[in-house]
C-alpha cells in the first residue's frame, strides 16, 4: 500500500531544497506551487478564468500580470479567496492524477509538497507529515537574502503561516535544515527509511 508523506515548512526553512533531495533519492514528489505556476501561465488551464476574474490585469499577449495579481492577492483577502476558488480545485485534481499514476506504478512512497499544508487541512490526506525547520536566525538570513524580500514583506508572509513551533508540534517528522545540506540529506534518508511501508 502506497504511503503519502506531506512536506511543508515556513518561509525560508529549506522546503524546496528538501523536495529536490527527495527527488534525487528517487521519491515521486508532487509540487503544488509548480502546479499553480503551470495553471496560471499562458496556455494554463486556469488562465482564462483568472483573466475573466481580473480583466484589468490581463496582458495583450494573453497572459496575466502575475506580479500585480500576487501583490493584490497578498493585500486583499477577497482577491485571494477569488483566486483560490479558481486554482484550488484544479490543484487538487492534479494531485489526484499524480496519486493515481503513482499507485498504478506501484510506488511504495510519495511526497506531497504543499507550502500551506496545515493551513489548508492538507495533512488529512497524508499518512505522515515532514516539517522542515531551521533556527530563527538562519531562517531570517535566508529570507532576507531573496531578491525582492524586505523585513516588512517577510513579516507579512509569516503572518499568513502557522508558526514554526506549531508545525513542529503537529508533525510526525521534523527535518532540521540549519546544519547544512549533508545533515539534511541524512535526516531525510532516515525519515524515508522509517516511513517506508513494511
Amino acid at each position: 500500500m502506497m504511503r503519502i508523506l506531506g512536506l511543508t515548512g515556513s518561509i525560508a526553512m529549506g522546503k524546496s531544497t528538501a523536495a529536490a533531495m527527495l527527488r534525487r533519492m528517487g521519491v515521486p514528489v508532487h509540487d503544488a506551487d509548480a502546479v499553480v505556476h503551470a495553471l496560471s501561465r499562458p496556455g494554463g488551464a486556469a488562465l482564462p478564468a483568472i483573466r475573466a476574474a481580473f480583466p484589468d490585469l490581463a496582458l495583450a499577449d494573453g497572459g496575466i500580470d502575475r506580479a500585480a495579481l500576487s501583490q493584490r492577492a497578498f493585500a486583499e483577502p477577497a482577491v485571494l479567496r477569488k483566486l483560490e476558488a479558481i486554482l484550488h480545485p484544479l490543484v487538487r485534481a492534479a494531485e489526484g492524477r499524480f496519486l493515481r499514476l503513482q499507485r498504478a506504478r506501484r510506488a511504495p512512497l510519495v511526497v506531497l509538497d504543499i507550502p500551506l499544508l496545515y493551513e489548508t487541512g492538507g495533512e488529512k490526506r497524508c499518512d505522515a507529515v515532514l516539517v522542515v525547520s531551521a533556527p530563527r536566525l538562519v531562517q531570517v538570513q535566508r529570507a532576507l537574502s531573496r531578491p525582492g524580500m524586505s523585513p516588512a514583506k517577510f513579516a507579512a508572509i509569516e503572518a499568513k503561516q502557522m508558526p514554526d513551533a506549531e508545525k513542529r508540534r503537529r508533525a510526525e517528522i521534523v527535518i532540521p535544515t540549519g546544519r547544512g545540506k549533508r545533515a539534511t540529506w541524512v535526516a531525510l534518508r532516515r525519515a524515508l527509511r522509517d516511513s517506508s511501508p513494511e
